[in-house]
């Protein structure tokens, strides 16, 4: 009997912990803590009779997040339950960001129209072999990976859609922007090019990654084939 509600109050007190946002920080990542969580780890400890989880919930009734990066140590002092230490800390950790943040850390592109993809196709551009790419963006078009998907001769590359989609599926991607260039310095498509981005369309529709466009690239030109009513 002893062993069994030993082990009942071993398992609620895991529960519990589970609960924590520092626990559920560390087992189910970050991004699944709302704002208060995220501050009440930031903050790390409440005061006797407050947990840090309710400190951090008054904190939001009072400061918004957005004021909340703004605010000075004198401005951190002022809110119960934030000590000195505590808001020179917070201070620290939202410069430190602003700076990250500032020199582009951190942020992922938009890619919304073949001008946003360019500068991730510059290396390839006056390549004497053609490079086969894929730009794969999650649900927001936001970048999350590049890779070159094939190198192939002066004037081809081979493409298999399984290597285009094996990765698309290992990041998770909802759409992808192909692209290739010609070394040519002619962009205008091949019947290859328009075949193969048919053939990865249909792929995409099958298994729920939409291709958003193939952009051809050359050192003096470029071509989209979602412009030119080729995709």
């Amino acid at each position: 009997m002893g062993s069994e509600v030993g082990a009942i109050t071993g398992a609620s007190i895991d529960r519990r912990r589970a609960q924590l946002p520092r626990e559920r920080l560390l087992h189910c990542g970050v991004e699944s803590l709302r704002d208060g969580e995220l501050l009440a780890v930031s903050l790390g400890t409440g005061y006797r009779g407050r947990h840090v989880l309710e400190v951090a919930d008054d904190v939001l009734k009072q400061v918004s997040t957005e004021e909340l990066v703004a605010l000075d140590v004198a401005g951190w002092r002022r809110l119960k339950g934030v000590g000195l230490a505590t808001a020179a800390q917070m201070v620290a950790t939202f410069e430190l960001a602003r700076r990250g943040l500032g020199k582009g850390l951190g942020l992922r592109p938009s890619i919304v129209r073949p001008a946003d993809a360019l500068p991730h196709l510059q290396d390839i551009r006056e390549q004497r072999r053609e490079h086969f790419l894929c730009l794969y963006l999650n649900a927001r078009n936001q970048m999350i990976h590049r890779e070159i998907i094939s190198i192939g001769s002066l004037s081809s590359s081979i493409v298999h859609p399984r290597e285009v989609f094996q990765v698309a599926i290992g990041h998770s991607a909802a759409s992808i922007v192909l692209s290739h260039n010609h070394p040519s310095g002619d962009v205008s498509p091949s019947r290859e090019d328009i075949e193969l981005t048919q053939r990865l369309v249909r792929a995409g529709q099958i298994m729920g990654i939409d291709i958003l466009d193939h952009i051809i690239i050359a050192a003096d030109d470029v071509l989209s084939m979602k412009e030119h009513g080729l995709l």
